[in-house]
């Protein structure tokens, strides 16, 4: 069996961190130059914070099943591989 590792680079985390601040901060810069009312800036606000969340819950809950089928893969090639060693001994 080999364990998985994911490799992962400091660069990469820095850069998605400095996208994602670009980001927040043109949706920001746009909300607040948006000719509306004070409650409709709110409501963009307030759905960017949504999708924003949404988001991030969606990713951990895609991360969190691929590493529990991960585990229970492990734990059937430890089954397999215990079956086909009492298969040899025998």
């Amino acid at each position: 069996m080999s364990d998985y590792k994911p490799k992962v680079s400091n660069a990469w985390n820095l850069f998605t961190y400095f996208n994602f601040s670009v980001a927040a901060l043109m949706m920001a810069g746009g909300i607040w130059s948006l000719e509306a009312s004070f409650s409709a800036k709110g409501y963009y606000a307030m759905a960017t914070l949504m999708l924003v969340y949404s988001t991030a819950s969606i990713t951990k809950a895609l991360r969190d099943k691929e590493e529990s089928d991960r585990i229970y893969n492990k734990l059937e090639d430890a089954r397999t591989e215990r079956m086909l060693a009492q298969a040899s001994a025998e």
